[in-house]
């Protein structure tokens, strides 16, 4: 819901934010961010959340969030808790941006400004008793304003943060990796995880903010999944409808990020099991999806909520259908027959096949 409303109309309504928040509500996905506390000035669009989470209908299952600055953001977070749960920042984590320019824009600081921060976050959470730290690369990939980064560049900004943690006693436990431009490719990701496990390997909490601007994420999701280890934990960001989109870095919308139906389709299809995932259901993130387009107006970037999971059983397709052209008549999978009614049919007689009767033998011993 921030990542995706930020970029869209500020004229959007409340009752229809509240719509889509129901919805996504009653997927099954244990975590949703709403929306964020900032000032209305630079993010009108965030400038209604108070109404949104008092008209809202809370599942006791999910866990609610938002982004909020400073104290002023917290003040207000807090006084929506619940339904939003308890802050889980714990004053733990440093980072900064790999590119100054980008650091900037997005935050009216240079890096240089963020890195002398860290001192004061570390000694802070050294008196606290914290005994644990995450340190975090945002623009990890490569800039729209400085091109490529090394990663010899990034290593070192993580490096300078873990020396800190270290000498303070704290031991680091969780890394971050920020792309906002949509930088990162799989060989990319793949390489960092490897640098990562060969230098500390006392790291096993990994958190990855892809956006998908160039048509990757997704790809890189899969390689992180796979390069890891089962005693890793891995946090990945998505999107329904992979609605997302970043003011600051020059691609706007097109800044998407993975849509969440096709991650959870991907997973399941592939037998990937997750505790996050568990319980979720497909159909019900697509129905949030395409509520989701309903909303902002317009296409979004999600794949199979467009054209359906993979049909089996009796969700197999009828054999002679009519010819399917438009995005709405391929709706057919989850709105039936209805939606391609009219269009046009060249066959004189019904299709017969062994082929689907085999197919739906197979179907039914597989359910038995």
């Amino acid at each position: 819901m921030r990542e995706g409303l930020q970029i869209e109309s500020p004229d959007i309504s409340v009752d229809e934010k509240v719509r889509l928040l129901d919805s996504l509500s009653e997927t099954g996905l244990k975590r949703i961010v709403v929306g964020s506390f900032v000032h209305p000035k630079w993010v009108p669009q965030m400038a209604k959340i108070d109404e949104i989470l008092e008209k809202f209908h809370p599942n006791p299952n999910v866990i609610y969030t938002a982004l909020y600055m400073g104290s002023k953001g917290l003040e207000r977070y807090m006084k929506y808790v619940p339904p939003l749960a308890f802050p889980e920042r714990e004053n733990n984590s440093t980072q900064c941006h790999a590119c100054d320019i980008f650091a900037k824009r997005n935050t009216n600081q240079y890096q240089s400004e963020e890195i002398a921060k860290w001192a004061e976050v570390v000694s802070k959470a050294k008196e606290k008793g914290i005994k644990e730290a995450q340190i975090g690369v945002n623009a990890t990939f490569g800039s729209n304003w400085a091109g490529d980064i090394s990663s010899e560049l990034v290593m070192e900004l993580y490096e300078k943060q873990w020396d800190l943690w270290n000498n303070a006693g704290i031991k680091v436990t969780e890394i971050y990796f920020g792309d906002p431009m949509g930088w990162n490719m799989p060989d990319q990701v793949s390489r960092y995880i490897n640098i990562v496990k060969e230098k500390w390997p006392e790291i096993s909490n990994w958190k990855f903010h892809l956006h998908n601007t160039r048509g990757v994420a997704l790809a890189s999701q899969y390689v992180i999944l796979t390069t890891l280890s089962q005693n890793d934990t891995v946090w990945l960001d998505g999107s329904v409808g992979g609605m997302a989109g970043c003011p600051y870095c020059g691609n706007g919308r097109a800044a998407s990020m993975t849509p969440t139906e096709d991650f959870i389709y991907m997973t399941s299809e592939m037998g990937i099991k997750s505790e996050e995932l568990r319980g979720v259901n497909l159909e019900k993130v697509i129905e949030s999806s395409c509520i989701a387009e309903e909303v902002v107006g317009h296409p979004l970037w999600g794949h199979v909520s467009k054209s359906g999971p993979k049909p089996r059983g009796e969700k197999l397709y009828p054999m002679d259908m009519p010819f399917v052209s438009t995005l709405e008549e391929a709706s057919h999978f989850r709105k039936g027959p209805s939606t391609y009614a009219n269009c046009l049919s060249p066959w004189s007689e019904a299709i017969k096949s062994p082929m689907r009767d085999f197919a739906e033998w197979r179907y039914r011993r597989f359910k038995q």
